[in-house]
C-alpha cells in the first residue's frame, strides 16, 4: 500500500511539474504575444542574428518545442528560408538550458515549498485583471510556482535506496559504452513521452540529486533528451510544405550528429565539464554540473556547425526533394493538438502566417494576369491560364481549410481581442479568396475572347495601364499591413485608392460607350467593359480587406 501512495505522488508531482511548465510557457507566449512574432518576423540571412533570436525566443517562452512549431510555421509560409531557420533552431536548442539553469540553481538550493503558495496566489490574482498581457504573466507565475511545487513534491517522493540496492542499480551503470548508449535511449523516451526536454531535464537532475542515477549515465540522458525533443518538429511538420520538412530534418540531423560526437568524445567532453568546478562532484553542485554539460553540448554544438549552415541546407535538399511525380498541390492546414504544446496564441499565429501565404498566391496571380492582358502568344497565353486555373482552385482551398481552422481556433477559451481578430481574418480569407475568383474570371474572358478572334487594341492597353497599377498598388499596400492594426490615417490612404480606382473605371466605362456609339466592335468593347468592371471589384475587396484590418486589436 505505502509503495503504491509513493507512486501515485510521484506521478502526481510530475503532473505539477509538467503542467507548471506549460503553464508558464503559455502564460509568457501570451503575454509577448505580437512582439514574440514580431521578434521572429526580425530576423533577416544573417546567421549569427537567426541563432541569438532563437536563443532569446526560447529563454523567454521557456520551450524550445514553441519556437520549433514557429519557426517551422514560418518556413511553411514562405516567410523564412531554410537557411534562416537552421540558424533559429542551433539557438532554441541554446535557448532551452535556461530551465536546466533555473531548476539546478533553485529548486534544490532552497526549500520553496512555503514561498509557492503565496506566488501562486499573486499569479492567480493577476489572471482576473482584464489586461490580456497582465492575464498572461499571472499565468507564468502561476506555472513558475507549480513547477517548483512539483519539483519539490518529487525530490521528497523518490524513495531512498539501501546501500545494496544502490550498488545493484549503479553496477548497471558502469558498463562502459553500453551504459552510455542505454542512458542515451533512456534520455531520448522519456523527452518523447514528456514532449518536453526541459521536463525530461528537471526529472534527470532530480534524480541525480536524489544519488540514483550516477553523473555519466544522467549525463547520457540529457544528451539523448536533446534528440527526443526533435519530436515535437517532426509532428509539426507531418503534411507541412517542402521547406518545412527540410527544417524539421535539419533539427533532427543537428541534435543527432551533435550527440554522436559527444559519445565518441565522452570522457574528454565530461572532463571539459568538471574543469568548471575545480571542487569536483558532490550532492550539492552535481545537478549544477549537468546545467553545465546541458549548456556546453548545445554551445558547442552550435560552434562546430554554424560555419556549415549553407552546405547543411544543400544536403538537406539534396536527401529531401520534391517528388517527381508528385500530384498537383493541394491545401492543408491541420489543427493542431496538444502533442504540439501550442497554445492559443500559437494558433492565431499560425493562420496569420497561413493568411500572407495566401495574399502571396493572389499577388502572383495578379502578376500573371498583367502578363496575359499583353496579349503575349499563344503559347504563353495558354500556360498562364492554366497557371492561373490552379493557382484558383488552391486559393478555393485555402478559404476552405484556414475558415475551418479559424472557426475551430474561435472555440478555444480566446480574449477578446482574440476573437475579434478571428473575425477579422475570416473576412479576410473571404475576400483574399474572392480577388482569386475576379482574376480567374478575367483570365477565362481572356481565353473565351481568343477562342472567338477578338483581342484588346493596343490603345486599349495603354488606358488600362495606369488603372492595373492602381490595383496592385492596393494589393501590395494591403499585403504590406496584413496582420497589424491599421491606422485611421492608413484607413484613409486606402479609402483614397478605392475612390482612384472606381474614377478610373468611370472614366474608362464612359470612354468605352462613346467609341460603341461610334460604331466599334460590340463584344471587344463589351470584353473592355468587363474586364474593367472585375478590376474595381478587386479594388473594392482590397478596401474590405482594410476595414477588416482596421478593426485589428
Amino acid at each position: 500500500m505505502e509503495i503504491a501512495l509513493n507512486l501515485l505522488q510521484i506521478v502526481g508531482s510530475l503532473g505539477l511539474l509538467l503542467y507548471g511548465m506549460k503553464l508558464m510557457s503559455d502564460g509568457i507566449q501570451k503575454s509577448a504575444g505580437d512582439s514574440l512574432h514580431g521578434i521572429l518576423n526580425f530576423m533577416t540571412g544573417n546567421r549569427f542574428m537567426a541563432v541569438l533570436t532563437g536563443i532569446g525566443v526560447t529563454a523567454l517562452v521557456q520551450s524550445s518545442g514553441a519556437t520549433t512549431v514557429m519557426t517551422v510555421s514560418f518556413v511553411s509560409a514562405g516567410l523564412l528560408s531554410l537557411t534562416q531557420a537552421i540558424g533559429v533552431i542551433f539557438g532554441a536548442n541554446i535557448g532551452t538550458t535556461v530551465t536546466a539553469w533555473l531548476v539546478s540553481l533553485i529548486g534544490f538550493s532552497f526549500n520553496l515549498t512555503a514561498l509557492t503558495i503565496p506566488v501562486f496566489g499573486l499569479g492567480y490574482f493577476l489572471t482576473f485583471l482584464k489586461r490580456h498581457q497582465k492575464e498572461g504573466i499571472g499565468e507564468a507565475i502561476m506555472g513558475l510556482a507549480l513547477l517548483f511545487m512539483g519539483l519539490n513534491i518529487l525530490s521528497q517522493s523518490v524513495p531512498s535506496i539501501s546501500p545494496e540496492q544502490l550498488h545493484f542499480v549503479q553496477f548497471f551503470m558502469n558498463k562502459g559504452f553500453l551504459s552510455l548508449a542505454v542512458g542515451v535511449v533512456v534520455g531520448l523516451f522519456i523527452t518523447v513521452l514528456l514532449h518536453s526536454s526541459s521536463a525530461a531535464t528537471a526529472i534527470i537532475l532530480t534524480l541525480t540529486y536524489n544519488g540514483i542515477l550516477t553523473w555519466e549515465f544522467a549525463a547520457a540522458m540529457v544528451l539523448g533528451s536533446n534528440i527526443g525533443t526533435t519530436f515535437v518538429a517532426v509532428l509539426v511538420s507531418i503534411g507541412a510544405k517542402l521547406n518545412a520538412r527540410r527544417a524539421a530534418a535539419v533539427h533532427v540531423l543537428f541534435n543527432v550528429s551533435g550527440t554522436l560526437i559527444a559519445m565518441i568524445f565522452f570522457r574528454p567532453f565530461l572532463s571539459l565539464v568538471e574543469m568548471f568546478f575545480p571542487a569536483g562532484i558532490t550532492q550539492s553542485n552535481i545537478t549544477a554540473h549537468l546545467a553545465m554539460l546541458h549548456t556546453t553540448f548545445n554551445v558547442s554544438n552550435t560552434l562546430i556547425f554554424l560555419p556549415f549552415v549553407t552546405p547543411i541546407a544543400h544536403f538537406v535538399e539534396a536527401i529531401i526533394k520534391p517528388s517527381e511525380h508528385e500530384p498537383p498541390e493541394t491545401y492543408t492546414l491541420t489543427f493542431p493538438t496538444t502533442r504540439t504544446k501550442e497554445n492559443v496564441e500559437s494558433y492565431l499565429f499560425r493562420a496569420e502566417l497561413e493568411i500572407v501565404s495566401m495574399s502571396e498566391v493572389v499577388r502572383d496571380m495578379f502578376s500573371s494576369l498583367i502578363i496575359l492582358l499583353k496579349q503575349p502568344p499563344v503559347d504563353t497565353q495558354t500556360k498562364i491560364t492554366e497557371k492561373i486555373a490552379n493557382q484558383e482552385q488552391y486559393a478555393d482551398q485555402m478559404q476552405e481549410e484556414l475558415s475551418k481552422y479559424l472557426i475551430h481556433t474561435s472555440d478555444l477559451p480566446l480574449s477578446d481581442r482574440a476573437r475579434s481578430n478571428v473575425r477579422g481574418m475570416l473576412q479576410i480569407v473571404d475576400d483574399l479568396e474572392s480577388m482569386t475568383d475576379e482574376i480567374f474570371l478575367i483570365a477565362m474572358l481572356m481565353q473565351r475572347s481568343r477562342k472567338k478572334k477578338i483581342a484588346l487594341r493596343e490603345d486599349d492597353m495603354e488606358r488600362l495601364e495606369p488603372y492595373i497599377e492602381l490595383a496592385e498598388k492596393f494589393l501590395q499596400f494591403v499585403h504590406k499591413n496584413l496582420n497589424k492594426p491599421l491606422s485611421k490615417e492608413q484607413l484613409l490612404i486606402a479609402n483614397d485608392m478605392e475612390d482612384e480606382i472606381d474614377r478610373y473605371r468611370k472614366s474608362l466605362k464612359k470612354f468605352a460607350r462613346k467609341r460603341l456609339e461610334k460604331g466599334a466592335n460590340v463584344r471587344a468593347e463589351l470584353l473592355y467593359i468587363d474586364i474593367v468592371r472585375t478590376i474595381e471589384k478587386i479594388g473594392d475587396h482590397a478596401f474590405s480587406i482594410s476595414e477588416a484590418l482596421a478593426q485589428t486589436r
